[in-house]
């Protein structure tokens, strides 16, 4: 890496949410919307180095290309599996479909949704039907 790389690294490295809102502004525009520091500091520092070096190279831009939409986790269980938990006493199941995951007559584009919905607060959607351990 180039001195002047390895200095901005270190710099986005020190800053906290707002300051890398405003890094990512005076460099790129709008940043996103995210509330993760550690994830808003991998993305940044990838930039910076991307636009210093290059980025990906084409075969790594065809492979991704090839590879296609990531599916929502808990969709390769296939459509028609059923995801049981209790919670808060009472048994709630969401259903695997074609298009998302359906709980309590509506449908849900991703399992963290259909948890958030349940649980009434934000949850990652595998992790509250025991899919991951963290």
């Amino acid at each position: 890496m180039t001195r002047a790389v390895e200095t901005l690294v270190a710099e986005i490295e020190a800053l906290d949410l707002e300051g890398l809102r405003a890094f990512w502004k005076g460099r790129y525009g709008d940043p996103p919307t995210l509330r993760s520091e550690p994830i808003m500091r991998q993305l940044l520092a990838w930039r910076v180095q991307a636009q210093a070096m290059g980025g990906l190279d084409a075969e790594t831009r065809k492979a991704l290309a090839r590879s296609g939409p990531v599916q929502p986790e808990g969709k390769h269980l296939g459509v028609g599996a059923r995801l049981t938990r209790i919670w808060k006493g009472r048994q709630v199941t969401v259903v695997v479909e074609e298009k998302g995951f359906r709980w309590d007559d509506q449908l849900f584009p991703s399992l963290s949704a259909a948890a958030t919905a349940i649980a009434g607060t934000r949850w990652n959607g595998p992790r509250f039907f025991g899919l991951r351990d963290s």
